[in-house]
């Protein structure tokens, strides 16, 4: 190595702990020392059964730790990216504490991509080791590291056999995806790009300008954009193409390219990291991992016919379950449920028109169809009572959406959701109407703030669209806004409501929790109600009406609300709750939703206080913008 070659070595390092506070002419005798190694890609690194000869800096690009479990299959560990350490367990050999030449039996390591990496012999780490920075650094690197394996592990291998023949949920995208990228430029003409995947046996193909991605077209494209409209198969690629696709990183998880697959109504995902193009994910591919309960999800719910509506909620129930199991975090566990019963909804609605077609009987006018309370938040994960209300265009023929809503109510029944107790459903006259009725109603709420009305609003304002016509939502929107625009006093009264319902402190050192005289702690009514409240006040006070909670949070965030810290705060505990929420419920086949201290863990309750103080902060802003 060259003299320059080590001077570009020390500036790539000279900030890194292992090498921050030394003098530049030490930092150069250290890097001289050093070895720098460049692996291609899918390169082994660190092979099984081999004496390490210290630690390896990643400089540029990502590395994976990868086992072979009993299957012969590989279980990427942990992924190493730039600036990380490969090779802590080699410290037990640096302390004295085993042998050198006792191997690393199973695990190895592979370059994701094209690596640089700088081996830092033992030598150079015993002439650092009296620095107390470097002894910290270790300390909470190999802490972080123990702990993500673990998890990992635990994830990975323990719940192996959960949702289909040995092939995990929490595989990662890397593992399914095809690196064979089939792509064009967007000058390139429809007919070769359909050519192209035609000769390439594949049902999409990226368009690609330099290396930036452009847009993708599919299959249902061709035929929507090009057969169906006539459209020239000699113009170019940008005519037809989607732009800005939704795009994965290859280190997400199954069930993370699930989700946004389901979430977006999407069959293929580019799998893009730092601006790279790495290949491309199908449902196909998902769907190949044998995961059955999927298919046959999905399937159910697009082919449900009267009869079979009840078999739906079985179904969903069973991939609930395989998501708990496999510890999927509960804002994803969610994205795909809350999916999966959008999708029973459509149906619902779809069959509902169809039976009144079957009478003669036709739309006078379009309408929206809203979901209300933990479904309008994206949050049931069980089927509870039914909470919904229908919105239609200017129109006098009332009757026909009178019919259509106690349709819809009746099939949803069937399909397993009760009758909401206090008839908040679009079978009931006063949660149908046109738009113009719609507005008068929500006025009076906000005229006549009685208690029953503030909760009536509440439930109301946590609405989501999820069938019918996009025209008459945004319509619908737009008078609600308005309303809100002249309604602060409206706002004020809620929050002087939730001034009874401040979310519960637990800030006492947790050895102590049991000599409180509390004991348990009811999630729904303590936590989650008072949060959802605290969200939406704030939510309405700057414009934004409806929404999922992570909807609402990033908005905020966007418009300088929420500083990007805190933003994740808030998400990490409103996940935590969700979490803790859920399998409670689920454990108690949807009874009770206290939960007793007894039965957490130290690192649950430790995670509880800590999540309780940063949701208390949010409805502490709300209390303080509305302050008096």
């Amino acid at each position: 190595m060259q003299q320059n070659q080590y001077k570009e070595i020390w500036k790539a390092v000279q900030f890194h702990p292992l090498f921050q506070g030394v003098d530049e002419r030490t930092a150069l005798s250290l890097v001289e020392e050093c070895e720098a190694l460049t692996y291609g890609k899918s390169e082994m690194m660190l092979k099984a059964n081999t004496p390490r000869q210290g630690l390896l800096l990643i400089l540029q690009g990502n590395a994976e730790v990868f086992v072979e479990n009993a299957a012969g299959q590989e279980e990427v560990l942990e992924v190493i990216k730039k600036g990380e350490i490969v090779g802590f367990s080699s410290l037990a050999e640096f302390l004295g504490f085993s042998s050198a030449e006792k191997t690393q039996a199973n695990v190895e390591v592979r370059a994701v991509d094209e690596v640089q990496a700088l081996l830092i012999p033992f030598s150079v780490l015993a002439k650092r080791w009296d620095d107390q920075d470097v002894h910290d650094y270790l300390l909470s690197q190999v802490s972080i590291r123990l702990k993500d394996v673990y998890g990992s592990l635990a994830e990975q291998v323990k719940m192996a056999k959960g949702i289909g023949e040995g092939e995990t949920i929490l595989a990662r995208v890397q593992d399914l995806m095809s690196d064979k990228v089939a792509s064009v430029t967007p000058d390139t003409s429809i007919q070769e790009a359909a050519q192209i995947m035609v000769k390439r046996k594949t049902s999409s193909v990226l368009v690609v300008e330099g290396a930036e991605l452009k847009g993708i077209i599919t299959e249902r494209d061709i035929v929507g954009r090009v057969v169906s409209k006539g459209i020239s198969f000699d113009g170019p690629s940008r005519q037809v193409m989607t732009e800005n696709p939704v795009t994965i990183s290859r280190f997400a998880y199954y069930y993370d390219a699930l989700s946004k697959m389901l979430l977006n109504g999407i069959k293929h995902l580019p799998v893009v990291d730092d601006g790279g193009i790495s290949g491309v994910i199908t449902l196909t591919d998902l769907l190949r991992k044998k995961n059955d309960s999927v298919m046959r999800t999905i399937k159910k719910i697009d082919e449900a016919e009267e009869t079979s509506l009840p078999e739906v909620k079985a179904a969903i129930y069973e991939m609930t379950e395989t998501l708990l199991r496999d510890r999927v975090p509960a804002i994803a566990l969610l994205d795909i449920i809350t999916k999966l019963y959008d999708r029973l909804i459509d149906r619902a609605v779809e069959l509902s028109i169809s039976a009144l077609r079957k009478q003669g009987l036709e739309p006078p006018a379009p309408f929206a169809f809203y979901l209300m309370g933990s479904a309008g938040r994206g949050e049931q994960f069980m089927l509870t009572d039914q909470d919904h209300f229908l919105v239609y265009g200017d129109t006098n023929d009332h009757s026909y959406f009178e019919k259509l809503g106690k349709e819809i109510t009746s099939r949803l029944e069937t399909a397993g959701y009760a009758r909401c107790k206090g008839l908040m459903m679009s079978s009931e006259e006063q949660w149908r109407g046109n738009v113009l009725q719609w507005q008068d109603r929500v006025r009076k709420w906000m005229l006549q703030s009685t208690n029953e009305n503030l909760l009536l609003a509440h439930n109301f304002f946590s609405y989501r669209f999820v069938a019918g016509s996009e025209e008459v939502n945004k319509e619908f929107e737009a008078k609600i806004a308005e309303l809100l625009d002249r309604s602060k006093i409206f706002l004020y009264r809620m929050v002087q409501a939730e001034r009874e319902q401040e979310i519960p402190t637990l800030d006492e050192p947790i050895r102590a929790l049991f000599k409180l005289g509390r004991k348990s702690i009811d999630m729904k009514k303590e936590i989650l109600f008072p949060f959802h409240h605290s969200l939406q006040i704030l939510s309405l006070y700057y414009g934004e009406i409806p929404g999922t909670p992570l909807d609402k949070i990033a908005s905020l965030r966007e418009k300088g609300i929420f500083t990007e810290g805190f933003a994740e705060d808030v998400q990490e505990a409103f996940n935590h709750i969700l979490d803790l929420y859920i399998r409670q419920r689920w454990a108690n086949k949807g009874g009770s939703s206290v939960l007793s201290f007894a039965t957490m863990s130290t690192r649950q309750k430790d995670e509880l206080i800590l999540s309780l103080r940063t949701l208390r902060e949010l409805q502490g802003m709300v209390f303080a913008r509305f302050s008096v």
